[in-house]
């Protein structure tokens, strides 16, 4: 079985990585998506739960398609859910290098191969960061994320 570990902090989920999942669930036999929480990022809008939920919503109806929460080294949970590679999504060049460091290191540490997926141009400018921010003032996200997203994002509401 050829298993898919994509991973990333999802704060919050998008329509690029939600691209990113339906290419990869058609390319594995299985997609494990990873929740994750990134220390070097500020504090999350979403906590991981809420997080695990709203791409769970995303994937509804993907059947090949799991998430899961991601506390350890990617590499340690692409070996205990027998992931064969790590997906990973490229918006532009400048993900590349940043990308490309990451993989050589998950490959020197487990052996496993990452594959790169660029987005298409339709989403190659969608980040979270501004996702959140454009919402956070009332700005409509809803072409940018899963309904679920949308929602939230709208829960949420606007900085005091």
């Amino acid at each position: 079985m050829r298993r898919a570990l994509f991973p990333g902090s999802f704060d919050p989920f998008h329509n690029g990585h939600l691209e990113v999942v339906e290419r990869a669930s058609k390319l594995f036999d299985e997609v494990v998506v990873a929740a994750m929480r990134n220390p070097q990022k500020a504090g999350p809008l979403f906590s991981l739960e809420e997080r695990m939920d709203l791409v769970r919503l995303a994937v509804d109806g993907m059947q090949n398609v799991s998430v899961v929460a991601l506390a350890s080294l990617v590499v340690d949970l692409a070996r205990e859910v027998e992931a064969n590679v790590i997906v990973r999504g490229l918006r532009a060049v400048s993900d590349f290098e940043i990308e490309l460091q990451m993989a050589q290191m998950n490959r020197e540490l487990s052996g496993i191969d990452t594959l790169f997926v660029p987005t298409s141009s339709e989403y190659s400018y969608l980040s979270s960061k501004l996702i959140r921010e454009v919402a956070a003032y009332g700005g409509n996200v809803s072409s940018l994320v899963p309904k679920a997203v949308d929602v939230a994002l709208r829960e949420r509401g606007r900085p005091s």
